[in-house]
């Protein structure tokens, strides 16, 4: 990746340094992650690249600029945006109910009591749309939250958990037959929406989700890497990834060099894609040129400012809307869009940037976040699970614009 020197760009390089010796001794050194990636750009030009550790602890191999990791969540914004340019086609409204193109979705109930498989439910107040699925304000969830008894009967039915011959249709019946966790509108969760929305990509594109994905956004960008499944061709660069365990000891849990993104039957659409840097940073830069890359348009520049808008009613940020405890982005000060988090209060946010940034990032830890207001572009890689263990976002954060000039 080419580099301009930071200053050239309004960022004191020396300020900027002290991102990679923070993460150097207070991670990397201490085997707290196995090792990291951070890229910083401006004004549409790559400043910073700091590579750091291993992607592969047992066999001693480094990280490296092509290193390809799961990005998780970060799958989410690129699957909301691929749902967005068809509605730049004229192929759905936002309001329209889910099951004008799902039917399976036609009877949905809200749970009152119970727990799986007896429940007591009600009918929903009104019929989940699409603009819900984009929020996650439509009363699914996800079956790690552990908060609930529906997210229990995720886990007993294995909703949305990838296995052989399981496929995005499939968690489509699994879903239609179980309760919602509230009434659509009334509440975000966290939840696999996006999942429902690569179904009604397929459904409304007539194609797959990856090749539509790669048709529609990949190719155009040049995101060579970015896939569902690791190509044999590429299994070399591909990093393993650790958890932190309840002894706060770093352990492997997913082997690069045996990894079940191998023939993958389940396409994710929150949170199946693997990933570059480079890949990424092509992703986030069409982003901050309002939709276009090297004269490729992917959305257009107005449709991209709507969705990164705060859609939660009466401009709430996330702490009085969300329910549960777990998030990609804190809750204060912090709104949703169709697909992103955005930042609405940076003062109750407790972070420097910009209001109208917009934001997220995966369970091993990987972030992004584009200003807008400050042309600027961050992306962090990392493979440590799960992403709530360290604050990454916060810390590069408040190194960052603390070197803006």
């Amino acid at each position: 990746m080419d580099l301009v020197s930071p200053e050239s760009v309004g960022i004191d390089s020396a300020a900027l340094a002290r991102a990679a010796e923070h993460l150097r001794t207070r991670y990397v050194e201490p085997r707290k992650i196995p090792g990291s990636i951070t890229l910083v750009a401006r004004r549409g030009q790559a400043c910073f690249l700091d590579i750091q550790g291993e992607r592969d602890v047992e066999r001693g191999t480094p990280m490296s600029e092509d290193s390809i990791l799961r990005i998780y969540s970060m799958t989410k914004p690129i699957v909301s945006l691929a749902l967005m340019t068809l509605h730049e086609r004229g192929l759905f409204a936002l309001g329209d109910p889910v099951h004008r193109f799902i039917p399976e979705f036609r009877d949905l109930r809200v749970w009152t009591a119970g727990s799986y498989p007896l429940f007591a439910t009600e009918p929903c107040k009104r019929p989940m749309t699409v603009r819900d699925l984009l929020m996650h304000t439509s009363g699914l969830t996800y079956d790690f939250l552990r908060a609930s008894n529906i997210d229990y009967a995720y886990r007993k039915v294995g909703v949305g958990r990838p296995r052989p011959g399981y496929t995005l249709r499939d968690m489509i019946g699994e879903l239609a037959q179980l309760p919602l966790e509230f009434s659509p509108g009334e509440r975000w969760n966290y939840s696999v929406s996006v999942d429902v929305i690569g179904y009604l990509i397929e459904v409304l594109s007539s194609k797959s989700l990856p090749d539509f994905l790669r048709e529609e956004i990949f190719e155009p960008l040049g995101m060579r890497d970015t896939a569902f499944e690791i190509a044999p061709d590429k299994v070399a660069r591909f990093a393993s990834c650790y958890e932190r365990n309840l002894a706060r000891e770093m352990v492997l849990q997913d082997d690069g060099q045996d990894s079940r993104y191998r023939d993958v039957d389940f396409h994710s659409g929150g949170g199946g894609l693997i990933s570059t840097v480079g890949d990424y940073y092509r992703f986030c830069a069409m982003l901050l040129n309002g939709g276009s890359l090297d004269g490729q348009r992917i959305i257009g520049a107005r449709t991209l400012d709507f969705m990164t808008r705060n859609h939660i009613p009466n401009g709430a940020d996330m702490s009085d809307f969300a329910t549960g405890s777990f998030s990609e982005s804190a809750y204060e000060g912090v709104g949703f869009g169709l697909g992103f988090a955005t930042k609405v209060d940076a003062v109750r946010n407790g972070h420097p940037a910009s209001v109208g940034s917009y934001l997220w990032g995966g369970l091993a830890s990987t972030l992004f976040w584009v200003d807008p207001v400050e042309e600027l572009v961050v992306i962090f890689m990392t493979q440590l699970m799960p992403s709530s263990t360290f604050n990454f976002r916060g810390q590069l954060e408040n190194i960052v614009y603390a070197a803006l000039q």
